[in-house]
């Protein structure tokens, strides 16, 4: 309770300022209550009994998690998700195929058996292995995600004509029941564009989007009647309001059981700033005033074209995004750089990416002489930065995904979604997101914040309003 108690002193000065700005009948009392409850100090019988949950935790597993990684199906916390986002299929020739086969059916591993496909076993490799996580946990789930970020390629072409768009529901339906998924997840990386230079996109993906997924829902529905059942469709859906405006959202949802969107990556590299990976409210110091750049507005926009907040589930990055040549003023942010910072997977033959995985970060830059850390107390995200050598760092911690966590459960959003799950350390995020937390009266932005302020006390970060140096 001391420290609890310390760490308030301390909020109150440094929200001082936010406090005209809070919604209309919260108190700093009320703040402290819910700070204290968070963290169990006050031990009063009702908290347990409204205690609140993500409804949904989806984690993606990507494939090549088995190499340098080295992180097998077999370490997925099959406890703490209701669905694992397999990552990915291709798409080729109009048709879902394995993206690795190696990796995805062929590798044997221990214990499996050795008489081969169609024997003992249909298949092996991390397919296989995604069906003992099943076994363990039965009220598990499994999608395989087609497409992607690489791979999005030839959907404009699968989705163009009625022949092209039912080749392809029926390809990915037989993929889903030969592997043993309970559903299919749509990641095309965009329809109209925005992705890979390289994609092929036409104006008419927009509508064909549609389509294509209409042609998806009626075969699952088909095949589940047949099996008695009931086959998932969701889709992981753009952030940025320029691509979600290429998508016919009110169309779109009825067909889906959920929408996993994307609210990452508004910033990087790309960007004319050092800036935030993955906010979730606008700062109002942000230069580039980036129309809905931010997680809040991207969940607001599907809402207000119509998307039921049961079926939306926000993004949450386990990585984080840095540029380097950043001068040091004010603690690295919102400023120019020169260039993009080898991350943690990089190397000759990938390039500079700049992306962190979190364990790395918490590792080998969190609480390291010579790096400062900070946390902005308007977007609720952290970042870091390294003055000898201007590296900037955006990332979400703990602290961020309970802020996050508490606007999904405000908001009544259908659930969280994880990009991706071998980046986490000792499922330090992924608790932070699935912990129960004391039922709080409904959070506007601003009690939100200051609620993510007091929360930080559990971990050592400081604010912005506030900044000081870990030297």
């Amino acid at each position: 309770m001391e420290r609890i108690r310390d760490s308030t002193k301390n909020t109150r000065e440094a929200s001082s300022s936010l406090d005209a700005k809070t919604d209309a009948g919260w108190t700093r009392t009320s703040l402290l209550l819910i700070g204290l409850l968070a963290f169990g100090g006050l031990p009063s019988p009702s908290v347990a009994a409204t205690a609140e949950a993500i409804s949904r935790v989806i984690g993606y597993y990507p494939a090549w998690g088995i190499y340098g990684r080295s992180f097998e199906i077999a370490d997925l916390p099959g406890d703490k998700l209701t669905h694992i986002n397999y990552a990915f299929a291709n798409l080729v020739g109009g048709q879902c195929v394995l993206g690795d086969p190696w990796a995805d059916v062929e590798r044997h591993l221990p214990g499996d058996p050795w008489s081969g496909p169609g024997s003992d076993a249909p298949y092996f490799g991390n397919f296989r292995q995604l069906d003992l996580l099943q076994e363990q946990h039965p009220g598990l789930q499994t999608l395989i995600s087609v497409g992607g970020w690489t791979w999005s390629g030839n959907f404009s072409d699968a989705a163009l004509t009625p022949t092209s768009r039912a080749q392809f529901a029926t390809s990915c339906a037989d993929f889903m029941e030969t592997y043993g998924f309970d559903g299919i997840d749509i990641d095309w990386e965009y329809p109209g564009g925005g992705g890979l230079s390289s994609n092929t996109s036409r104006p008419e993906d927009t509508e064909n989007f549609t389509l294509l997924l209409q042609a998806l829902r009626s075969e699952l529905d088909a095949r589940g009647t047949a099996n008695g059942r009931q086959y998932l469709l969701t889709i992981a859906a753009p952030g940025g309001a320029d691509k979600i405006a290429k998508i016919e959202v009110e169309q779109i949802h009825p067909l889906l059981d959920f929408i996993n969107v994307m609210t990452y990556d508004f910033n990087g590299s790309w960007s004319s700033v050092s800036n935030f990976n993955a906010p979730l409210f606008p700062s109002p110091d942000d230069p580039t005033s980036v129309p809905g750049a931010n997680a809040d507005a991207a969940i607001q926009n599907y809402l207000a074209r119509g998307v039921p907040s049961d079926k939306l589930v926000m993004g949450v990055p386990f990585y984080g995004r840095g540029v380097q040549g950043v001068a040091n003023v004010n603690g690295g942010l919102f400023q120019s750089f020169t260039g993009t910072p080898m991350g943690t997977w990089d190397d000759a033959t990938t390039g500079a990416t700049g992306m962190f995985d979190y364990s790395d970060i918490a590792e080998n830059y969190l609480n390291q002489p010579g790096i400062d850390v900070y946390r902005d107390s308007d977007s609720g995200v952290p970042w870091l930065h390294k003055p000898s050598n201007g590296l900037f760092l955006s990332y979400d911690d703990p602290a961020s995904l309970v802020l996050k966590k508490q606007y999904i459960l405000t908001n009544g959003l259908g659930g969280v979604m994880i990009w991706e799950m071998s980046s986490d350390l000792e499922d330090q995020l992924l608790d932070a997101l699935i912990t129960p937390t004391p039922a709080v009266p409904a959070l506007g932005p601003r009690a939100l914040i200051i609620l993510v302020t007091l929360l930080v006390i559990a971990a050592p970060r400081v604010d912005r309003k506030t900044t000081t140096s870990s030297h």
